[in-house]
């Protein structure tokens, strides 16, 4: 299962807006017959490419395998055949499920298939690791938002400007990271007091080129604004956050950032509307400003890395994903 995890994250970019899977077959003696993953929306899934592998001198041996996929096999038709039936076709003795599908066309069906195909099914092994990988598909599915990540900058004394006026806090290594994190999620948002400010362009720019799935190297840009008149072109208006998750559902964006002032970043968090922080703290001190928004207590320490004199902390909201 620990290679289906490092297969099924070789489509970190290109596979969404579906999960990241890999799949991997073994014999009955425990040698890999053949592996894949999805490598991009609309092509042949983890389970595909894992048969596809399979040299002709190995087929014979199907019959006392074992598939091992880190999300459960799709059971209904789509852009390609479903998986369930694929997996019965081939006769495989067992498969091993590293966690059911949350998605409503499958939900435990490709499971059911299989079993009442008599194949030996075990579902559930490393299930957080396969969970937290597909943490934006299963935000989206679960919970019908995207997964959502709170970012912001702030003094060493816990201010995000310096009385006021905007400061830069980040360093242009740490301003090279955001852009990276940028170019892998699929929107960002910011709040009108922040747009009237400072007018961001919100893009990666700084990354360079990316190859996602929509051809874009950039998240869709929102505003939290009832004036879409005073947006330039390229930038989408959302009245409040309701109407934000309401167009991310309907666009299919699995992931957004939520930059800007602290009366926003603190909405997020006092709605309970977040799963990941990421603040990063410059060693200098403003002596006043805008406070940073209050930490919650319901989160977890992820990481904690210095960058250039700077400490950037993630945490995660704790909740079951």
């Amino acid at each position: 299962m620990l290679r289906c995890l490092w297969l099924a994250g070789q489509g970190r970019l290109l596979s969404r807006p579906n999960p990241m899977v890999g799949a991997v077959i073994t014999s009955g003696d425990g040698r890999i017959l053949g592996e894949g993953y999805h490598a991009r929306c609309g092509s042949g899934h983890a389970e595909v490419n894992a048969f596809g592998s399979v040299s002709p001198a190995d087929r014979p041996l199907l019959p006392d395998s074992t598939i091992y996929v880190s999300l459960e096999p799709c059971s209904h038709y789509g852009r390609t055949p479903p998986c369930a039936e694929l997996i019965v076709s081939r006769g495989v003795r067992r498969c091993v499920v590293g966690t059911a599908d949350p998605f409503a066309r499958v939900q435990g069906r490709g499971i059911a298939r299989l079993r009442e195909a008599g194949i030996d099914v075990t579902v559930g092994v490393m299930e957080a690791e396969c969970r937290w990988l597909n943490r934006r598909f299963f935000t989206f599915h679960s919970e019908g938002r995207p997964y959502i990540i709170l970012k912001w900058a702030q003094s060493a004394d816990g201010f995000i400007d310096d009385h006021g006026h905007a400061t830069a806090f980040s360093t242009p290594y740490t301003q090279l990271l955001v852009h990276r994190l940028r170019s892998r999620e699929d929107a960002i948002v910011v709040g009108h007091a922040t747009w009237q400010r400072e007018q961001p362009r919100l893009d990666a720019r700084l990354w360079g080129s990316s190859p996602r799935a929509d051809g874009l190297n950039m998240p869709r840009r929102f505003v939290l604004t009832s004036k879409p008149d005073t947006l330039p072109e390229g930038y989408h208006a959302a009245a409040d956050i309701d109407d934000l998750m309401a167009q991310c559902r309907r666009q299919e964006l699995q992931s957004l950032i939520v930059e800007g002032g602290r009366q926003t970043l603190q909405s997020f968090i006092d709605g309970d509307i977040y799963d990941e922080l990421r603040i990063e703290t410059a060693p200098r001190t403003t002596g006043g400003g805008t406070p940073a928004p209050r930490l919650p207590q319901a989160v977890r320490l992820l990481s904690q890395n210095a960058c250039e004199g700077n400490i950037i902390c993630r945490y995660a909201r704790i909740k079951d994903i």
